[in-house]
């Protein structure tokens, strides 16, 4: 067995062990094809549901006052604001967008509205910000624009801090978006 063979196995063996068996399959496509027990990627059925992956999405009511009609974009685009999924809440990127889906021009009011949404989401799954373990923040334009988000930042966190990632980034998915924060909590038990 060739080191690249070895590191690949005990990388598998630690997301397995990390994630469980079914997640680590459905979230690295290798690990069902090497990891011992795996099958192949012809036996897998994408649309059957996994035994050993328990996950469930968080929904957003139309009628949520911090997400108002900018919540159909889940809909829109096919993919869930947060999913549950052992023990924990992954988070899926929150953006500067109103209520009504206009974006405001300053760094400083599409920042609180991210962590607003953020916030939104943790508070339905009975969650608040000192839940969260993982932040990440893309960042357009990041020299100019992340002393504007800073300030908006530290009124959300206090310690322990959870862990955080800042990355630049030369768009986001509208023109007008400067700021996207995407994380994760751990649910309570």
């Amino acid at each position: 067995m060739t080191d690249t063979t070895e590191h690949r196995r005990t990388f598998l063996a630690l997301a397995a062990r990390a994630l469980g068996a079914g997640v680590a399959a459905a979230a690295i496509p290798e690990f069902a094809q090497a990891a011992p027990g795996g099958t192949s990627g012809s036996e897998r059925n994408p649309k059957r549901k996994n035994p050993n992956m328990r996950k469930q999405t968080v929904e957003i009511g139309k009628e949520n006052a911090v997400y108002g009609t900018s919540s159909s974009a889940f809909e829109k685009y096919g993919y869930s604001p947060a999913v549950k999924a052992n023990g924990l809440l992954f988070i899926a990127g929150t953006v500067g967008v109103r209520p009504d889906g206009a974006v405001p021009d300053s760094v400083e009011e599409q920042s609180e509205l991210a962590f607003r949404r953020l916030s939104e989401i943790l508070r339905l799954e009975g969650l608040t910000m000192a839940d969260l373990v993982e932040v990440v923040s893309y960042h357009v334009d990041i020299g100019n624009n992340l002393k504007d988000f800073i300030p908006v930042k530290e009124r959300y966190f206090e310690n322990p801090f959870p862990t955080w990632t800042i990355i630049g980034v030369e768009a986001l998915a509208r023109p007008a978006l400067k700021v996207e924060i995407r994380s994760i909590a751990v649910l309570r038990t």
